[in-house]
């Protein structure tokens, strides 16, 4: 068998591609590279200037429980950036600061184009920017930023999506149409009327109406408190109808309801339709569910028509567990690694330090989120 070039590649430097990468450190995986087209938590730093993590971020680790949003045993961004809720330039400075003080093998500039599964052994073959790369195992720890959902109805290429906006200071217009009302919709409604702009939120599903105790499927505290003070002069309206069409008539958006009404504004709508994790150098190698999520294998996130490709990050699913969450989604790192180890022959001992942390979720049974009061 050709000796492959690397044991691991891991497509992705963000959160859950840094994460991993310490988790096969750990492991004792000599022979891994991160890669990423862009810089070390690129993705975070794309973000409006305005956005902050969700999570709260706090030095517990002291106290057995490690901060909500470190990706790593012994780190804490509140610690290393001094703030509660991270902007997404602050949480990628975090990122950049885990990356060099372990030294993981990190690759910046290198695009991967194509994976493709070796034939008649194991393995993949990785065609990048700077060439070939062969691997035993690939990660796609790619997230999902950076393929934001621009096509959700017609129209739409009229509107500008919540990803491409560098900061809400300089919007121009006094009214706005959001649509999407799950985090980035409010988020971006929050921090538009702060500015004096009134700002209708559209979404049939009607998040801001929802009691479910799961944050990923409902508003958070966080978004609660900024909603209230926020909407002080009532300038954020929630309308429970979805978009059928929007276009563009005496130079003004027309964005048609399927409730018959039609909103018409000066200024292009926002997207806050999501993200698309189908993205072409993937999409033929997982199984897909009708919700667009990647069928993986409960045990180690393993795509289950490609034996040696795993899925990490805020993609994942298993049954109506999502885990869109830093919190969430670092509790699956180690699984990952555990499976990767017995293949390599590997001591896996070490990950017991991930299970005391809550960094080890393998019994997906106990994941449902219920508050009696």
């Amino acid at each position: 068998m050709k000796r492959t070039q690397y044991d691991v590649v891991i497509v992705g430097a963000g959160a859950a591609g840094i994460g991993c990468g310490m988790v096969l450190q750990d492991l004792g995986v000599k022979r891994f590279a991160i890669l990423d087209r862009d810089e070390v938590g690129a993705s975070f730093r794309r973000w409006p200037a305005e956005t902050r993590l969700l999570t709260p971020s706090f030095t517990s680790n002291g106290f057995g429980m490690l901060d909500l949003n470190a990706i790593a045993l012994r780190t804490s961004p509140a610690y290393s950036l001094h703030t509660e809720h991270p902007t997404g330039s602050e949480y990628a400075a975090y990122l950049r600061s885990v990356a060099r003080y372990f030294e993981l093998p990190v690759r910046t500039g290198v695009t991967v184009d194509q994976i493709m599964p070796q034939t008649g052994q194991p393995g993949f073959v990785l065609e990048t920017s700077q060439g070939n790369i062969q691997s035993r195992f690939v990660i796609w720890a790619a997230g999902e930023f950076r393929f934001p959902n621009l096509n959700p109805f017609p129209g739409a290429d009229l509107c500008r999506h919540y990803a491409t906006v560098p900061s809400w200071q300089e919007m121009p217009g006094d009214e706005i149409v959001v649509i999407g009302g799950y985090e980035s919709g409010v988020d971006t409604a929050i921090h538009l009327a702060n500015r004096g702009k009134r700002v209708h939120v559209l979404d049939p599903d009607k998040p801001w109406d929802e009691t479910e105790p799961d944050p990923s499927l409902s508003l958070s505290p966080f978004t609660w408190d900024r909603l209230r003070e926020a909407n002080g002069d009532g300038l954020i309206s929630f309308v429970p109808a979805a978009v059928t069409r929007v276009e563009t008539a005496d130079n003004a958006y027309c964005v048609y309801l399927d409730n018959g009404k039609t909103l018409t504004i000066d200024q292009p709508p926002i997207l806050a339709t999501g993200f698309n994790g189908r993205v072409p150098q993937i999409a033929h190698l997982f199984e897909w569910n009708e919700d667009g999520s990647a069928v993986v294998t409960e045990e180690s996130d393993e795509s289950t028509l490609t034996p040696g490709l795993f899925l990490s990050g805020p993609m994942v699913r298993h049954r109506r567990v999502i885990f869109c969450f830093i919190y969430k989604f670092r509790q699956r790192f180690a699984i990952i690694g555990n499976a990767i180890a017995e293949e390599l022959g590997l001591d896996t001992a070490v990950l017991e330090q991930y299970r005391q942390a809550q960094m080890y979720l393998d019994d997906l049974s106990c994941c449902a989120v219920e508050c009696a009061c």
